[in-house]
Parts: structure tokens; sequence; C-alpha cells
């Protein structure tokens, strides 16, 4: 069976998929995105994918991936000596990640292909790097790094941030990130947290975690985390109306997905300043446009959406996509299956 890598994988996962036996690997050897036209050209007619969440794996990429040869539409006989049509190629779909809204989903479920993603693993990286996020843009640590390249320095006010000590913290989605990252804010002598979802989460007792509606944690935090999925409801869901019941002290920090952000809004209440600052590690789209306009507020933190970067990290999550690829090839358990 032919499988297509959309981007460079780690060796790790690249291994278990080279000496299964199962595939032939075909490899986009770059980091580079790839555009439309090449995704569409590199999935023809293969039986797999493993994608990022840059891929949009729409009906035309599903079309072109499911594609039959020539040969396939030669009638085979059956074992009762009847004639048959090889079905479609595409089996089976892997993601590197844990969230699958670049994925159509209606229309992957419609064609019974079946569909892997990586969740758990990177839940302490992402965690690790939304608390570095938070202390960068609160206590504006790139503003810092440039004022000593410009060997600039001030009062007893210059280059003042806010703390956490005492704050209060909403978090926006308790799940497995918000929570491992309200973990690591308890040692920060952090007063209150927040959270708002869906339902209440029996593990917040262990971080002392209030849930209360979303519109009194955008009012009572110093500091909002964003760490719900990309839904239907949360998409856009920060926006003007959200950003002005925040305070003009707070300070908004997104790890989620780009598109729950209302960016054009978000960008008025920086430059206006009624909120203090934001730092996100996603944007719509990824990577943003060296000349959006967020790029240029020096209160705005904007990170290439590395909140799994770590060598550790993306190495077990390329075993876990290899190993769901395999699965779904072969017609078996799968490690990690997206139930829809």
């Amino acid at each position: 069976m032919k499988v297509f890598v959309t981007k460079r994988l780690p060796q790790e996962g690249l291994e278990i998929l080279t000496a299964s036996g199962v595939c032939e690997v075909s490899m986009c050897d770059s980091d580079d995105t790839l555009t439309k036209a090449e995704l569409l050209k590199r999935v023809d007619g293969v039986d797999g994918i493993l994608c990022v969440p840059y891929d949009i794996i729409d009906s035309a990429v599903l079309d072109a991936a499911g594609k039959k040869t020539k040969m396939d539409f030669l009638p085979r006989t059956t074992a009762l000596g009847g004639l048959r049509d090889k079905s479609p190629n595409l089996k089976m779909i892997s993601c590197f990640s844990v969230g699958f809204d670049h994925l159509d989903l209606v229309e992957i479920k419609k064609r019974g292909i079946r569909v892997g993603h990586t969740p758990d693993i990177l839940t302490d990286a992402t965690a690790e790097l939304t608390i570095a996020l938070l202390l960068a843009t609160s206590r504006r640590i790139p503003e810092g790094v440039e004022m000593v390249k410009k060997g600039e320095h001030g009062g007893s006010l210059w280059m003042c941030g806010y703390g956490l000590t005492g704050s209060t913290v909403g978090i926006i989605g308790l799940g497995r990130i918000g929570f491992a990252i309200a973990q690591r804010l308890m040692p920060f002598g952090v007063k209150r947290l927040l959270y708002s979802g869906r339902t209440v989460k029996a593990q917040a007792a262990e971080v002392n975690g209030e849930f209360v509606p979303l519109d009194t944690l955008a009012s009572d935090s110093d500091f909002v985390i964003v760490t719900c999925p990309l839904t239907p409801e949360t998409q856009g869901m920060c926006d003007k109306a959200f950003f002005s019941k925040m305070k003009n002290t707070a300070v908004f920090i997104n790890s989620s997905r780009g598109a729950v952000v209302n960016q054009e809004d978000l960008y008025e209440v920086l430059s206006s300043g009624k909120i203090a600052a934001a730092g996100l590690d996603v944007t719509s789209p990824e990577p943003l446009p060296t000349n959006h306009p967020l790029l240029t507020l020096t209160n705005c933190v904007v990170l290439p959406h590395i909140g799994s970067a770590t060598f550790s990290t993306r190495g077990a999550m390329a075993v876990l996509a290899a190993r769901n690829l395999l699965a779904g090839l072969q017609g078996t358990h799968m490690p990690s299956e997206l139930s829809f």
C-alpha cells in the first residue's frame, strides 16, 4: 500500500513505517508547508496520508487520494464467482497533532475513512510553553531583549509588567492541557483559579478551580488563558464583546487554535490599550503573514505554534502517528483513533 507523509517526519516514526513491510512511503522531505496544488499531486492514488495541521484535507484532497487507477476499473472475480470493482484507495488519515479541525470530517465519515491523532503525548510540552508565553508576555521579556540590544534604560517604572502572585487566572477549557497549566500555576501563588467550559470538571478541586460563566471569567481575571478546542461554538468566541469585559490591565494568552480569536478585534483592543497584552502560540492563518497588524505591536508576543516543540514530544508523536497509520491500513485496532 502507498502512503504519503506531508512533512519531514522525525526519524522514530519514519523507521516504524519503513520497517513494517506494510507500505511504500513517499515523504515530502522538507519543513515547508505544501501548496494545495502540490498536496493534490502528491496524494494521487495513495492508501494513507500522514498529515500536519497546516494541511487542509478537504473533498478535493480526498478525491485525489481516493482516485481509482485504470486497472481498478476492470472487473474482478469474487470468491463466489461474481464480479466486483475495487473500492477507492484511501483508507486512513493519520494526524501528526491533537487537533483535527483541518479535516473535513463530514466528508471523511461519508467515505468510511479512519482517522488517527496524537492526544495526551503533547500535554506537558504545551502546558510548559503556555506558561513560558504567559511569563514572556506579562513581564515583557521580548521587549526587554530589544531594549538591551538598543542600549536603552529607564526610570523606576520602566518596563514594568504584571506578576502572577496574588492574581486571578481564568482558563477557558479545563481539559488535559488546561488542567496541566493550572497545576503549573499553583507554585506561583495565584490567588484564584477560574475556569469555564461545557461542564464542571471533577479534577478542578485538585487546583482549587472555580467553575464560572465565561463573562465572569473575562471580567474577574487578571490573566485569561484559552485552551479549548476549536468547534462551531468556540470559533471567533474571543471577540470585541468578550475583550470589552476584560480588565484594561489583563493579559490574554491563546495556545489552543487561532480561529477561536477574532484577530481584528484583538488588534483593536491591544492597540487602544483596552487590554494590557496578548501572547499567541496559534494564529489564523499559520504562519501569520509578516505584514499582519498584530506583529507591529510591542504588547503582543506571537510564536509560530511551537507548543509541542520538544525533541522528545515530537518523536513520541511521530511514533504514535506511524502506529495509527499502520493500524488503519491493516484494519486493526488503532492506538488512538478519532471517534466522529
